[in-house]
């Protein structure tokens, strides 16, 4: 082998093996690639559920750096089950304010801006129930046992009047409010906000029979084991979506699916406002703590 070929053939090696070196080091650092999971209650079915969030994620992702990745289950309960199960990292929820849950560390950085919500017991407009005691002995259908609003505030009212119910779970607020409509269930423990949002696109009327006191929407929260900076950085881009052109032009779009209005968005938080969700668990019956 001549002396320049000797030299060609060893710095085509030394290539070689500098690319391979680039692309083991490329293939570590996709792979050690940090995809925080992010788990939404279920407010509605899954396929409504994931047309709202996968826009809003995918722009945080994108104007934070920090990435984020949907991950809901069948139910509100199953979802829930894999925030206790420290499955997740980032969560829109209020299925943490118990003494017990507040233990796991979790803590608010924001919250969705929208008129105040309240659990409420609804019948269909043209029910022939007009009172709560008439609700004695019959089916009422919720959207699962986790629900806060939905469930556990009305059934709680419930239990303190000893107005004795059957409940029925339905696995989301839909499921609950479908069941109701078809005539399944005399009356449903709903979120006043979803109720009102279902009604709209379903051209359904109903009529209230119990309603709570004034509550604010769910809360986003961060588990404890995410790094400061990613937790500032991903409240921020929610903070900001209403103010950037392209992240108003999102919430609008994805508002309209869940029957929310253009002024639905998100701002920053410090948990105080959840204190009601708190209290109600110092009072609440022994089986809904």
């Amino acid at each position: 082998m001549s002396k320049s070929l000797a030299l060609l053939f060893r710095a085509f090696k030394l290539s070689a093996g500098a690319l391979l070196a680039v692309s083991l080091m490329t293939h570590k650092a996709q792979a050690e690639e940090v995809v925080y999971r992010f788990s939404p209650v279920n407010q509605a079915n899954i396929a409504l559920t994931a047309d709202y969030w996968n826009p809003i994620i995918a722009y945080v992702s994108e104007r934070s750096g920090v990435k984020l990745g949907l991950k809901i289950g069948r139910t509100s309960a199953d979802t829930t089950s894999y925030v206790l199960a420290q499955e997740v990292e980032f969560v829109f929820s209020n299925h943490l304010f118990s003494p017990e849950r507040e233990k796991l560390g979790w803590k608010v950085f924001g919250r969705r801006l929208t008129p105040p919500i309240h659990g409420q017991i609804i019948v269909p407009g043209d029910s022939a129930i007009t009172d709560l005691s008439q609700l004695a002995g019959k089916d009422i259908v919720y959207p699962g046992p986790e629900a806060l609003v939905s469930y556990k505030f009305p059934y709680a009212n419930l239990l303190n009047k000893k107005i004795d119910t059957k409940v029925v779970f339905a696995g989301n607020a839909d499921g609950a409010l479908a069941q109701l409509f078809s005539g399944k269930a005399s009356a449903a423990g709903v979120n006043s906000q979803l109720a009102e949002n279902y009604g709209r696109r379903e051209g359904k009327k109903f009529r209230v029979l119990w309603s709570s006191e004034p509550l604010h929407d769910l809360a986003l929260m961060a588990s404890a084991k995410v790094p400061a900076k990613d937790v500032q950085a991903v409240a921020k881009a929610f903070a900001g979506m209403h103010k950037d052109p392209k992240g108003k032009a999102i919430l609008a779009e994805v508002s309209k699916h869940v029957g929310l209005t253009d002024e639905a968005y998100f701002i920053l938080s410090d948990g105080s406002e959840y204190d009601p969700y708190r209290r109600f668990y110092q009072n609440a019956p022994a089986q809904l703590r």
